[in-house]
Protein backbone atom coordinates (compact mmCIF):
# COMPACT_ATOMS: atom_id res chain seq x y z
CA UNK A 1 0.00 0.00 0.00
CA UNK A 2 1.13 3.54 -0.82
CA UNK A 3 0.20 6.98 -0.17
CA UNK A 4 -1.50 8.64 3.09
CA UNK A 5 -3.35 5.65 5.50
CA UNK A 6 -5.17 6.07 8.33
CA UNK A 7 -6.43 3.47 11.55
CA UNK A 8 -9.12 4.40 13.36
CA UNK A 9 -8.99 8.00 11.89
CA UNK A 10 -5.64 8.79 12.77
CA UNK A 11 -2.97 9.64 10.24
CA UNK A 12 -0.09 7.71 9.61
CA UNK A 13 3.13 8.35 7.42
CA UNK A 14 2.89 7.94 3.96
CA UNK A 15 4.64 5.37 2.22
CA UNK A 16 7.05 5.37 0.00
CA UNK A 17 6.25 4.69 -3.93
CA UNK A 18 6.87 0.73 -4.22
CA UNK A 19 8.65 0.10 -7.65
CA UNK A 20 5.83 -1.74 -9.10
CA UNK A 21 3.94 2.12 -9.11
CA UNK A 22 5.51 4.33 -11.66
CA UNK A 23 2.86 7.26 -11.18
CA UNK A 24 4.20 10.52 -10.07
CA UNK A 25 2.68 13.53 -8.19
CA UNK A 26 0.49 16.01 -9.89
CA UNK A 27 -0.10 19.62 -10.17
CA UNK A 28 -3.44 19.50 -8.70
CA UNK A 29 -3.63 21.55 -5.51
CA UNK A 30 -4.95 18.65 -3.07
CA UNK A 31 -3.43 20.29 -0.01
CA UNK A 32 -6.39 22.48 -0.25
CA UNK A 33 -8.97 20.07 1.21
CA UNK A 34 -8.88 18.88 4.32
CA UNK A 35 -9.99 14.49 5.13
CA UNK A 36 -13.37 14.16 6.79
CA UNK A 37 -11.51 13.74 10.20
CA UNK A 38 -9.84 17.38 10.24
CA UNK A 39 -13.60 18.58 9.62
CA UNK A 40 -15.46 16.78 12.22
CA UNK A 41 -15.06 14.35 14.71
CA UNK A 42 -16.01 10.81 14.00
CA UNK A 43 -17.67 8.67 16.49
CA UNK A 44 -16.00 5.73 17.78
CA UNK A 45 -18.42 2.75 18.02
CA UNK A 46 -17.60 -1.06 18.17
CA UNK A 47 -19.13 -1.82 15.14
CA UNK A 48 -22.13 -3.77 14.14
CA UNK A 49 -22.68 -3.33 10.71
CA UNK A 50 -19.82 -4.98 9.43
CA UNK A 51 -21.93 -8.46 10.45
CA UNK A 52 -25.00 -7.39 9.52
CA UNK A 53 -26.98 -8.71 5.94
CA UNK A 54 -30.18 -7.06 4.59
CA UNK A 55 -32.98 -9.45 5.00
CA UNK A 56 -35.96 -6.53 4.93
CA UNK A 57 -36.23 -3.56 2.48
CA UNK A 58 -36.25 -0.15 4.38
CA UNK A 59 -39.34 2.02 3.79
CA UNK A 60 -38.36 3.79 0.98
CA UNK A 61 -39.41 7.30 0.60
CA UNK A 62 -39.26 9.00 -2.65
CA UNK A 63 -38.49 12.97 -2.57
CA UNK A 64 -38.60 13.66 -6.45
CA UNK A 65 -41.40 15.78 -5.90
CA UNK A 66 -39.33 17.73 -3.61
CA UNK A 67 -36.06 17.32 -3.70
CA UNK A 68 -36.02 15.58 -7.22
CA UNK A 69 -37.48 19.08 -8.69
CA UNK A 70 -36.10 21.54 -7.29
CA UNK A 71 -32.72 20.22 -8.66
CA UNK A 72 -34.25 20.71 -11.99
CA UNK A 73 -33.47 23.34 -14.92
CA UNK A 74 -37.16 23.31 -15.87
CA UNK A 75 -39.40 22.25 -12.64
CA UNK A 76 -42.29 19.84 -13.60
CA UNK A 77 -45.60 21.88 -14.36
CA UNK A 78 -48.81 20.33 -12.32
CA UNK A 79 -49.45 17.51 -15.22
CA UNK A 80 -46.22 16.25 -14.72
CA UNK A 81 -45.44 16.31 -11.17
CA UNK A 82 -49.40 14.80 -11.11
CA UNK A 83 -47.99 12.25 -13.19
CA UNK A 84 -44.82 11.06 -11.49
CA UNK A 85 -46.84 11.23 -7.76
CA UNK A 86 -49.33 8.54 -10.39
CA UNK A 87 -46.56 6.37 -10.85
CA UNK A 88 -44.84 6.68 -7.67
CA UNK A 89 -48.07 5.59 -5.54
CA UNK A 90 -48.34 2.68 -8.42
CA UNK A 91 -45.45 1.21 -7.64
CA UNK A 92 -46.06 0.88 -4.54
CA UNK A 93 -44.44 4.10 -2.39
CA UNK A 94 -46.05 4.16 0.74
CA UNK A 95 -44.16 8.19 1.74
CA UNK A 96 -43.93 10.63 -0.82
CA UNK A 97 -42.69 14.03 -0.18
CA UNK A 98 -44.86 16.15 -2.51
CA UNK A 99 -43.13 19.36 -2.17
CA UNK A 100 -41.76 22.64 -0.86
CA UNK A 101 -45.49 24.52 -0.17
CA UNK A 102 -43.78 27.81 1.23
CA UNK A 103 -41.37 28.10 -1.82
CA UNK A 104 -43.51 28.39 -4.53
CA UNK A 105 -47.09 29.02 -5.31
CA UNK A 106 -47.18 25.45 -7.53
CA UNK A 107 -45.80 23.87 -4.48
CA UNK A 108 -48.58 25.10 -2.22
CA UNK A 109 -51.69 24.20 -5.37
CA UNK A 110 -49.87 20.76 -6.06
CA UNK A 111 -50.47 20.30 -1.97
CA UNK A 112 -54.01 21.43 -1.80
CA UNK A 113 -54.61 19.26 -5.07
CA UNK A 114 -53.61 16.18 -3.17
CA UNK A 115 -54.92 17.19 0.26
CA UNK A 116 -58.30 17.28 -1.40
CA UNK A 117 -58.08 14.15 -3.79
CA UNK A 118 -60.56 11.81 -2.57
CA UNK A 119 -59.40 8.85 -4.53
CA UNK A 120 -55.90 9.52 -2.91
CA UNK A 121 -54.83 5.83 -1.29
CA UNK A 122 -55.66 5.45 3.30
CA UNK A 123 -52.73 4.39 3.57
CA UNK A 124 -50.46 7.04 1.26
CA UNK A 125 -48.69 9.72 3.33
CA UNK A 126 -47.84 12.82 1.73
CA UNK A 127 -44.95 14.82 3.16
CA UNK A 128 -44.09 18.59 2.79
CA UNK A 129 -40.93 20.03 3.57
CA UNK A 130 -40.49 23.65 5.72
CA UNK A 131 -37.78 25.46 7.13
CA UNK A 132 -37.15 26.29 10.75
CA UNK A 133 -39.14 29.86 10.04
CA UNK A 134 -42.03 30.89 11.79
CA UNK A 135 -43.59 32.54 8.25
CA UNK A 136 -42.66 29.35 6.58
CA UNK A 137 -43.93 26.54 8.76
CA UNK A 138 -47.75 28.56 9.09
CA UNK A 139 -47.74 28.61 4.76
CA UNK A 140 -46.84 24.68 5.03
CA UNK A 141 -49.75 23.72 7.24
CA UNK A 142 -52.09 26.02 5.18
CA UNK A 143 -50.94 23.57 2.35
CA UNK A 144 -51.60 20.56 4.24
CA UNK A 145 -55.13 21.51 5.53
CA UNK A 146 -57.16 18.62 5.44
CA UNK A 147 -54.89 16.29 4.63
CA UNK A 148 -55.83 12.65 5.63
CA UNK A 149 -52.40 11.38 6.32
CA UNK A 150 -49.44 13.95 6.25
CA UNK A 151 -46.01 14.63 7.23
CA UNK A 152 -44.91 17.94 8.18
CA UNK A 153 -40.26 17.82 7.72
CA UNK A 154 -38.67 20.45 9.81
CA UNK A 155 -35.36 20.98 8.44
CA UNK A 156 -32.48 23.37 9.67
CA UNK A 157 -28.75 23.40 9.45
CA UNK A 158 -26.73 22.33 11.88
CA UNK A 159 -22.91 21.76 10.92
CA UNK A 160 -20.23 24.42 12.03
CA UNK A 161 -19.96 26.08 8.69
CA UNK A 162 -23.68 26.49 7.83
CA UNK A 163 -25.02 27.66 11.43
CA UNK A 164 -21.80 30.00 11.68
CA UNK A 165 -21.22 31.28 8.29
CA UNK A 166 -24.34 30.97 7.02
CA UNK A 167 -26.68 31.86 9.82
CA UNK A 168 -24.45 33.50 12.09
CA UNK A 169 -25.31 30.95 15.15
CA UNK A 170 -23.93 29.51 17.81
CA UNK A 171 -24.82 25.75 19.02
CA UNK A 172 -27.14 27.08 21.89
CA UNK A 173 -28.79 29.36 19.49
CA UNK A 174 -29.17 27.06 16.99
CA UNK A 175 -30.75 24.52 19.59
CA UNK A 176 -33.00 27.30 20.34
CA UNK A 177 -34.29 27.92 16.56
CA UNK A 178 -35.16 24.34 15.93
CA UNK A 179 -36.88 24.12 19.38
CA UNK A 180 -38.97 27.15 19.12
CA UNK A 181 -39.67 26.04 15.44
CA UNK A 182 -40.31 22.53 16.58
CA UNK A 183 -42.52 24.39 19.14
CA UNK A 184 -44.53 25.74 16.37
CA UNK A 185 -45.25 22.85 14.88
CA UNK A 186 -46.94 21.53 17.50
CA UNK A 187 -49.16 24.61 17.63
CA UNK A 188 -49.91 24.61 14.25
CA UNK A 189 -51.03 20.90 14.41
CA UNK A 190 -53.37 21.51 17.43
CA UNK A 191 -55.17 24.40 15.91
CA UNK A 192 -55.65 22.65 13.03
CA UNK A 193 -56.75 19.71 15.27
CA UNK A 194 -54.93 17.51 12.82
CA UNK A 195 -53.59 14.32 14.70
CA UNK A 196 -53.21 12.62 11.47
CA UNK A 197 -49.94 14.56 11.16
CA UNK A 198 -46.94 12.95 12.21
CA UNK A 199 -43.17 14.88 12.14
CA UNK A 200 -39.83 15.14 11.11
CA UNK A 201 -36.69 16.73 11.57
CA UNK A 202 -33.81 16.74 9.84
CA UNK A 203 -30.42 18.27 10.93
CA UNK A 204 -29.12 19.56 7.68
CA UNK A 205 -25.68 18.04 6.60
CA UNK A 206 -25.31 16.27 9.91
CA UNK A 207 -22.48 14.53 8.41
CA UNK A 208 -20.24 17.64 9.14
CA UNK A 209 -21.89 17.71 12.58
CA UNK A 210 -20.18 17.40 15.85
CA UNK A 211 -21.90 13.86 16.87
CA UNK A 212 -22.12 15.30 20.66
CA UNK A 213 -24.12 18.14 19.30
CA UNK A 214 -26.10 16.46 16.78
CA UNK A 215 -27.17 14.59 19.19
CA UNK A 216 -28.30 16.37 21.70
CA UNK A 217 -30.58 18.21 18.73
CA UNK A 218 -32.22 15.55 18.02
CA UNK A 219 -32.96 14.36 21.20
CA UNK A 220 -34.88 18.15 22.19
CA UNK A 221 -36.48 17.50 19.12
CA UNK A 222 -37.76 13.61 20.06
CA UNK A 223 -38.85 14.81 23.14
CA UNK A 224 -40.32 18.20 22.29
CA UNK A 225 -42.73 16.39 19.99
CA UNK A 226 -43.12 13.53 22.62
CA UNK A 227 -42.55 10.69 20.44
CA UNK A 228 -44.77 7.85 21.10
CA UNK A 229 -46.05 4.08 19.70
CA UNK A 230 -49.20 6.10 18.04
CA UNK A 231 -47.13 9.43 16.76
CA UNK A 232 -43.53 8.15 16.30
CA UNK A 233 -40.69 10.91 15.14
CA UNK A 234 -38.93 10.51 12.65
CA UNK A 235 -35.46 11.91 12.97
CA UNK A 236 -33.41 11.87 9.15
CA UNK A 237 -30.16 12.64 8.93
CA UNK A 238 -29.06 13.63 5.84
CA UNK A 239 -25.26 13.49 4.40
CA UNK A 240 -26.33 17.07 2.42
CA UNK A 241 -22.97 16.78 0.64
CA UNK A 242 -20.96 13.64 0.61
CA UNK A 243 -18.11 14.38 2.14
CA UNK A 244 -16.29 10.72 3.47
CA UNK A 245 -16.40 7.13 2.29
CA UNK A 246 -19.52 4.88 3.40
CA UNK A 247 -17.83 3.37 6.34
CA UNK A 248 -17.51 6.33 7.76
CA UNK A 249 -21.26 7.38 7.35
CA UNK A 250 -22.34 3.56 8.69
CA UNK A 251 -20.06 4.28 11.85
CA UNK A 252 -22.09 8.09 12.50
CA UNK A 253 -25.13 5.92 11.61
CA UNK A 254 -24.76 3.68 14.17
CA UNK A 255 -23.54 5.76 16.71
CA UNK A 256 -27.26 8.17 16.48
CA UNK A 257 -29.00 4.32 16.67
CA UNK A 258 -27.09 3.37 19.70
CA UNK A 259 -28.00 7.00 21.44
CA UNK A 260 -31.17 8.21 20.32
CA UNK A 261 -33.62 8.98 23.04
CA UNK A 262 -37.19 6.81 22.80
CA UNK A 263 -35.24 4.77 20.03
CA UNK A 264 -38.40 2.52 20.13
CA UNK A 265 -40.79 5.88 18.51
CA UNK A 266 -37.83 7.32 16.42
CA UNK A 267 -37.95 6.27 12.68
CA UNK A 268 -34.02 6.05 12.11
CA UNK A 269 -34.05 7.98 8.45
CA UNK A 270 -31.00 8.75 6.23
CA UNK A 271 -31.26 10.57 2.99
CA UNK A 272 -27.45 10.12 1.29
CA UNK A 273 -26.68 12.43 -1.84
CA UNK A 274 -23.97 11.37 -4.59
CA UNK A 275 -21.03 13.66 -4.49
CA UNK A 276 -18.39 11.62 -4.08
CA UNK A 277 -20.42 8.84 -6.18
CA UNK A 278 -21.39 6.30 -3.53
CA UNK A 279 -24.99 7.27 -2.34
CA UNK A 280 -25.98 3.73 -2.94
CA UNK A 281 -22.90 2.56 -1.08
CA UNK A 282 -24.10 4.94 1.94
CA UNK A 283 -27.12 4.23 1.82
CA UNK A 284 -27.10 0.19 1.98
CA UNK A 285 -24.28 0.85 4.98
CA UNK A 286 -26.28 3.12 6.71
CA UNK A 287 -29.43 0.55 6.46
CA UNK A 288 -26.80 -1.87 8.41
CA UNK A 289 -26.25 0.21 10.42
CA UNK A 290 -30.08 0.83 11.97
CA UNK A 291 -31.58 3.09 9.13
CA UNK A 292 -35.09 1.86 9.00
CA UNK A 293 -35.69 4.28 6.39
CA UNK A 294 -34.41 5.86 3.42
CA UNK A 295 -35.14 9.16 1.13
CA UNK A 296 -33.79 9.32 -2.38
CA UNK A 297 -35.26 9.92 -6.01
CA UNK A 298 -36.13 7.40 -8.61
CA UNK A 299 -32.90 6.90 -10.78
CA UNK A 300 -30.73 9.06 -8.57
CA UNK A 301 -32.40 12.75 -9.32
CA UNK A 302 -31.29 15.39 -7.20
CA UNK A 303 -29.23 18.61 -6.73
CA UNK A 304 -25.09 18.64 -8.29
CA UNK A 305 -24.55 14.91 -8.45
CA UNK A 306 -28.02 13.86 -7.42
CA UNK A 307 -29.66 11.90 -4.71
CA UNK A 308 -29.45 8.39 -3.26
CA UNK A 309 -30.91 6.28 -6.36
CA UNK A 310 -33.75 4.53 -4.85
CA UNK A 311 -34.24 2.54 -8.15
CA UNK A 312 -30.81 0.72 -7.57
CA UNK A 313 -31.00 0.35 -4.03
CA UNK A 314 -34.28 -1.65 -4.11
CA UNK A 315 -33.04 -4.32 -7.29
CA UNK A 316 -29.82 -4.70 -5.38
CA UNK A 317 -32.25 -5.68 -2.41
CA UNK A 318 -34.04 -7.65 -5.25
CA UNK A 319 -30.98 -9.18 -6.96
CA UNK A 320 -29.97 -10.96 -2.96
CA UNK A 321 -33.36 -12.65 -2.94
CA UNK A 322 -34.71 -9.82 -0.74
CA UNK A 323 -38.32 -8.33 -1.47
CA UNK A 324 -37.63 -5.02 -2.56
CA UNK A 325 -41.62 -3.36 -1.44
CA UNK A 326 -42.25 -1.34 -4.59
CA UNK A 327 -43.31 -2.84 -8.12
CA UNK A 328 -40.11 -2.14 -10.35
CA UNK A 329 -41.36 -5.53 -12.87
CA UNK A 330 -41.92 -2.58 -15.60
CA UNK A 331 -38.63 -0.76 -15.27
CA UNK A 332 -38.98 0.76 -18.84
CA UNK A 333 -42.08 2.42 -18.37
CA UNK A 334 -41.13 3.94 -14.73
CA UNK A 335 -37.83 5.50 -16.77
CA UNK A 336 -39.89 6.76 -20.06
CA UNK A 337 -42.35 8.15 -17.27
CA UNK A 338 -39.51 9.51 -15.44
CA UNK A 339 -37.56 10.79 -18.34
CA UNK A 340 -41.27 12.53 -19.55
CA UNK A 341 -41.60 13.92 -15.97
CA UNK A 342 -37.78 15.25 -15.60
CA UNK A 343 -37.28 16.01 -19.20
CA UNK A 344 -33.53 14.43 -18.54
CA UNK A 345 -32.81 11.25 -20.32
CA UNK A 346 -31.58 7.78 -18.07
CA UNK A 347 -27.84 6.81 -18.98
CA UNK A 348 -27.73 4.13 -21.17
CA UNK A 349 -25.20 2.24 -18.54
CA UNK A 350 -27.71 2.86 -15.57
CA UNK A 351 -27.81 0.29 -13.29
CA UNK A 352 -30.82 -2.22 -14.17
CA UNK A 353 -32.52 0.74 -15.98
CA UNK A 354 -30.34 1.65 -18.92
CA UNK A 355 -30.60 0.82 -22.21
CA UNK A 356 -27.31 -0.86 -22.43
CA UNK A 357 -26.72 -2.74 -18.96
CA UNK A 358 -27.78 -6.19 -19.77
CA UNK A 359 -26.46 -6.28 -23.23
CA UNK A 360 -22.66 -7.95 -23.53
CA UNK A 361 -20.87 -6.87 -26.92
CA UNK A 362 -17.50 -8.81 -25.54
CA UNK A 363 -17.10 -12.36 -27.22
CA UNK A 364 -15.91 -13.85 -23.67
CA UNK A 365 -19.19 -12.59 -22.18
CA UNK A 366 -21.28 -13.88 -24.44
CA UNK A 367 -19.87 -17.27 -24.61
CA UNK A 368 -20.19 -17.24 -20.88
CA UNK A 369 -24.28 -15.68 -21.39
CA UNK A 370 -24.64 -18.02 -23.58
CA UNK A 371 -23.96 -21.36 -21.79
CA UNK A 372 -25.87 -20.12 -18.93
CA UNK A 373 -28.60 -19.71 -20.55
CA UNK A 374 -28.30 -22.92 -22.26
CA UNK A 375 -27.76 -24.61 -18.51
CA UNK A 376 -30.65 -22.66 -17.46
CA UNK A 377 -33.04 -24.45 -19.85
CA UNK A 378 -31.78 -27.75 -19.90
CA UNK A 379 -31.38 -28.46 -16.18
CA UNK A 380 -34.49 -28.16 -13.76
CA UNK A 381 -32.26 -27.68 -10.72
CA UNK A 382 -30.58 -24.54 -12.74
CA UNK A 383 -33.66 -23.10 -13.74
CA UNK A 384 -34.96 -22.88 -9.91
CA UNK A 385 -31.93 -20.02 -9.12
CA UNK A 386 -31.37 -17.65 -11.52
CA UNK A 387 -27.44 -17.77 -11.84
CA UNK A 388 -26.45 -16.83 -15.46
CA UNK A 389 -22.96 -15.12 -16.46
CA UNK A 390 -22.80 -11.52 -15.95
CA UNK A 391 -26.32 -10.84 -15.50
CA UNK A 392 -26.88 -10.10 -11.26
CA UNK A 393 -30.83 -10.55 -12.63
CA UNK A 394 -32.93 -12.26 -15.25
CA UNK A 395 -34.05 -8.84 -17.70
CA UNK A 396 -37.23 -10.77 -17.62
CA UNK A 397 -38.21 -10.11 -13.97
CA UNK A 398 -37.98 -6.09 -14.54
CA UNK A 399 -40.10 -6.15 -18.13
CA UNK A 400 -37.00 -6.44 -20.09
CA UNK A 401 -36.84 -9.58 -23.28
CA UNK A 402 -33.57 -11.14 -23.71
CA UNK A 403 -33.14 -9.80 -27.42
CA UNK A 404 -30.73 -7.07 -26.52
CA UNK A 405 -28.58 -9.52 -24.37
CA UNK A 406 -26.15 -10.26 -26.66
CA UNK A 407 -24.94 -7.69 -29.09
CA UNK A 408 -22.43 -8.39 -31.97
CA UNK A 409 -19.71 -5.78 -32.95
CA UNK A 410 -16.13 -5.90 -33.85
CA UNK A 411 -15.47 -7.06 -30.17
CA UNK A 412 -17.35 -10.33 -30.23
CA UNK A 413 -16.79 -13.80 -30.49
CA UNK A 414 -18.14 -16.66 -31.86
CA UNK A 415 -20.55 -17.20 -28.63
CA UNK A 416 -21.86 -13.70 -29.75
CA UNK A 417 -22.32 -14.36 -32.85
CA UNK A 418 -24.30 -18.09 -32.44
CA UNK A 419 -26.48 -16.88 -29.85
CA UNK A 420 -27.95 -14.04 -31.63
CA UNK A 421 -28.63 -15.83 -34.35
CA UNK A 422 -30.57 -18.95 -32.44
CA UNK A 423 -32.61 -16.04 -30.38
CA UNK A 424 -33.37 -14.05 -33.61
CA UNK A 425 -33.01 -16.46 -36.48
CA UNK A 426 -33.66 -19.48 -34.73
CA UNK A 427 -30.29 -21.42 -36.33
CA UNK A 428 -28.08 -22.99 -34.18
CA UNK A 429 -24.93 -23.81 -34.58
CA UNK A 430 -22.45 -26.24 -34.42
CA UNK A 431 -19.16 -25.47 -32.91
CA UNK A 432 -16.69 -25.49 -35.71
CA UNK A 433 -19.43 -23.31 -37.72
CA UNK A 434 -19.30 -20.91 -34.61
CA UNK A 435 -15.30 -20.27 -34.83
CA UNK A 436 -15.96 -20.49 -38.92
CA UNK A 437 -18.50 -18.20 -39.40
CA UNK A 438 -17.26 -15.44 -36.30
CA UNK A 439 -14.69 -14.52 -38.16
CA UNK A 440 -16.26 -13.95 -41.22
CA UNK A 441 -18.15 -10.99 -38.83
CA UNK A 442 -15.13 -10.13 -37.67
CA UNK A 443 -13.44 -9.10 -41.05
CA UNK A 444 -16.99 -6.87 -41.74
CA UNK A 445 -17.46 -5.41 -38.17
CA UNK A 446 -13.62 -4.69 -38.32
CA UNK A 447 -14.15 -2.75 -41.68
CA UNK A 448 -17.38 -1.25 -40.29
CA UNK A 449 -17.00 -0.24 -36.89
CA UNK A 450 -20.31 -1.12 -36.59
CA UNK A 451 -22.55 -3.49 -34.52
CA UNK A 452 -24.36 -6.08 -36.57
CA UNK A 453 -27.95 -6.76 -35.77
CA UNK A 454 -30.02 -9.86 -35.92
CA UNK A 455 -31.35 -9.55 -39.49
CA UNK A 456 -27.89 -8.31 -40.93
CA UNK A 457 -26.09 -11.53 -39.26
CA UNK A 458 -28.48 -13.99 -41.02
CA UNK A 459 -28.37 -11.78 -44.51
CA UNK A 460 -24.80 -12.23 -43.66
CA UNK A 461 -25.11 -16.26 -42.53
CA UNK A 462 -27.15 -17.25 -45.67
CA UNK A 463 -25.41 -14.83 -48.11
CA UNK A 464 -22.09 -16.69 -47.08
CA UNK A 465 -23.38 -20.44 -46.61
CA UNK A 466 -26.51 -20.71 -49.05
CA UNK A 467 -26.00 -21.24 -52.06
CA UNK A 468 -29.10 -23.37 -53.81
CA UNK A 469 -32.44 -21.79 -55.21
CA UNK A 470 -33.89 -25.02 -55.48
CA UNK A 471 -37.98 -25.30 -55.38
CA UNK A 472 -38.87 -29.17 -54.42
CA UNK A 473 -38.11 -32.05 -53.38
CA UNK A 474 -40.00 -35.66 -53.49
CA UNK A 475 -39.21 -38.16 -50.93
CA UNK A 476 -40.67 -41.45 -50.23
CA UNK A 477 -39.47 -43.27 -46.96
CA UNK A 478 -39.62 -47.56 -47.60
CA UNK A 479 -38.69 -49.45 -44.97
CA UNK A 480 -34.88 -50.30 -44.71
CA UNK A 481 -34.37 -47.14 -47.23
CA UNK A 482 -35.52 -42.80 -48.39
CA UNK A 483 -35.59 -42.38 -51.91
CA UNK A 484 -35.24 -38.65 -53.04
CA UNK A 485 -36.44 -37.58 -56.54
CA UNK A 486 -35.46 -34.62 -57.98
CA UNK A 487 -34.64 -32.63 -61.28
CA UNK A 488 -31.49 -30.51 -61.48
CA UNK A 489 -30.35 -28.80 -64.02
CA UNK A 490 -26.78 -27.32 -65.57
CA UNK A 491 -26.68 -24.60 -68.28
CA UNK A 492 -30.59 -24.55 -68.22
CA UNK A 493 -31.14 -28.10 -68.93
CA UNK A 494 -32.64 -29.88 -66.72
CA UNK A 495 -32.39 -33.93 -66.42
CA UNK A 496 -34.07 -36.01 -63.66
CA UNK A 497 -32.43 -37.66 -60.57
CA UNK A 498 -33.02 -40.51 -57.91
CA UNK A 499 -30.89 -41.22 -54.69
CA UNK A 500 -30.89 -44.15 -52.41
CA UNK A 501 -29.72 -44.11 -48.56
CA UNK A 502 -30.61 -45.59 -45.55
CA UNK A 503 -31.43 -41.25 -44.25
CA UNK A 504 -32.22 -38.24 -46.37
CA UNK A 505 -28.49 -37.25 -46.18
CA UNK A 506 -27.84 -40.76 -48.15
CA UNK A 507 -30.17 -40.04 -50.75
CA UNK A 508 -29.32 -36.81 -51.29
CA UNK A 509 -25.51 -37.44 -51.62
CA UNK A 510 -26.36 -40.53 -53.62
CA UNK A 511 -28.60 -38.09 -56.14
CA UNK A 512 -25.56 -35.47 -56.17
CA UNK A 513 -23.43 -38.32 -57.12
CA UNK A 514 -25.24 -39.63 -60.29
CA UNK A 515 -24.88 -36.08 -61.20
CA UNK A 516 -21.25 -36.47 -60.99
CA UNK A 517 -20.55 -34.47 -57.70
CA UNK A 518 -19.06 -37.04 -55.12
CA UNK A 519 -19.01 -35.95 -51.90
CA UNK A 520 -18.31 -37.63 -48.34
CA UNK A 521 -21.18 -36.18 -45.86
CA UNK A 522 -18.98 -35.28 -42.42
CA UNK A 523 -22.41 -33.47 -40.53
CA UNK A 524 -25.50 -33.39 -41.56
CA UNK A 525 -27.82 -31.33 -38.92
CA UNK A 526 -31.83 -30.77 -39.30
CA UNK A 527 -33.42 -27.81 -37.38
CA UNK A 528 -37.18 -27.03 -37.08
CA UNK A 529 -38.66 -23.58 -37.02
CA UNK A 530 -39.54 -20.53 -38.61
CA UNK A 531 -36.75 -19.13 -40.01
CA UNK A 532 -36.17 -15.53 -41.44
CA UNK A 533 -37.23 -16.57 -45.17
CA UNK A 534 -40.36 -18.15 -44.03
CA UNK A 535 -38.98 -21.62 -44.27
CA UNK A 536 -40.13 -24.12 -41.77
CA UNK A 537 -36.86 -26.60 -42.03
CA UNK A 538 -33.11 -25.94 -41.99
CA UNK A 539 -30.08 -27.69 -42.49
CA UNK A 540 -26.49 -27.60 -42.06
CA UNK A 541 -24.37 -29.44 -43.67
CA UNK A 542 -20.45 -30.16 -44.11
CA UNK A 543 -18.94 -32.21 -46.57
CA UNK A 544 -15.67 -33.07 -48.18
CA UNK A 545 -14.14 -33.23 -51.51
CA UNK A 546 -10.73 -33.90 -52.32
CA UNK A 547 -9.40 -33.13 -49.14
CA UNK A 548 -11.54 -30.14 -48.86
CA UNK A 549 -14.46 -29.33 -46.44
CA UNK A 550 -17.27 -26.62 -46.47
CA UNK A 551 -19.95 -25.80 -44.40
CA UNK A 552 -23.66 -25.29 -46.39
CA UNK A 553 -27.24 -23.65 -45.18
CA UNK A 554 -29.96 -25.43 -47.02
CA UNK A 555 -33.84 -24.07 -45.90
CA UNK A 556 -37.14 -25.41 -47.34
CA UNK A 557 -40.47 -26.51 -46.88
CA UNK A 558 -39.84 -29.43 -46.25
CA UNK A 559 -36.44 -31.59 -44.38
CA UNK A 560 -35.51 -33.04 -48.07
CA UNK A 561 -35.58 -29.92 -49.26
CA UNK A 562 -33.77 -28.21 -46.23
CA UNK A 563 -30.79 -31.22 -46.86
CA UNK A 564 -30.26 -31.55 -49.92
CA UNK A 565 -29.96 -27.54 -50.69
CA UNK A 566 -27.49 -27.90 -47.94
CA UNK A 567 -25.65 -30.16 -49.98
CA UNK A 568 -25.71 -28.25 -52.69
CA UNK A 569 -24.21 -25.54 -51.13
CA UNK A 570 -21.77 -27.23 -49.82
CA UNK A 571 -20.53 -28.47 -52.81
CA UNK A 572 -20.81 -25.59 -54.56
CA UNK A 573 -18.56 -23.63 -51.75
CA UNK A 574 -16.17 -27.02 -51.63
CA UNK A 575 -15.73 -27.55 -55.59
CA UNK A 576 -16.62 -23.99 -56.74
CA UNK A 577 -19.36 -25.34 -59.03
CA UNK A 578 -21.73 -23.27 -60.58
CA UNK A 579 -25.30 -24.62 -59.87
CA UNK A 580 -27.31 -20.77 -59.29
CA UNK A 581 -29.50 -22.23 -62.14
CA UNK A 582 -29.87 -25.13 -60.80
CA UNK A 583 -33.89 -26.00 -59.83
CA UNK A 584 -35.30 -28.62 -58.64
CA UNK A 585 -38.50 -29.75 -60.34
CA UNK A 586 -41.92 -29.97 -58.63
CA UNK A 587 -42.20 -33.58 -58.62
CA UNK A 588 -44.59 -33.96 -56.48
CA UNK A 589 -47.48 -35.13 -59.25
CA UNK A 590 -45.01 -37.28 -60.63
CA UNK A 591 -44.57 -41.19 -60.02
CA UNK A 592 -41.77 -42.05 -57.95
CA UNK A 593 -40.60 -45.54 -58.37
CA UNK A 594 -37.71 -47.44 -56.30
CA UNK A 595 -36.51 -48.53 -59.99
CA UNK A 596 -37.20 -45.24 -61.46
CA UNK A 597 -34.80 -44.13 -63.94
CA UNK A 598 -31.26 -43.62 -63.01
Amino acid sequence: MNGDTRVNGESSAPMPQPNWNPQRPSTMPYSRYRPVWDRVEIPTVKRAWPDRRLTVAPLWVSVDLRDGNQALAEPMDPDRKHALFSLLVEMGFKEIEIGYPSASQADFDFARRLCLDSTLPEDVTIGVFTPARADLIDRTFEAMAGARRGLIHLCAPTAPTWRSTVLGLSRAEMLGLILRAADQVLRNAAAARQSNLRFEFSPEVFNLTEPDYVLEVCNAVTERWDACAERPVVQNLPSTVEFSTPNVFADQIEYMHRNLVRRDHVILSVHPHNDRGTGVAAAELAVLAGAQRVEGCLFGHGERTGNVDLVTLALNAFSQGVDPMINLSAIDDVRRTVEFCTRMPVHARHPYAGDLVYTAFSGTHQDAIRKGFIEMETSPAAAAAWDVPYLPIDPQDVGRTYEAVIRVNSQSGKGGVSYLLERECGIRLPRPLQVEFSAVVQDITDSSGTELTGPELWSLFSGEYQRAGVTDVAVEQFDDECVMHADLGLAGMAIRYQGHGSDLAGAASDLLSRHGIALAVLTCQSQTGTFPDGARHACLAETASDGVARWGLGTGDTPAEAVLRAMISSAMRTQALDLRSAVLADSRSQPISKKGPT
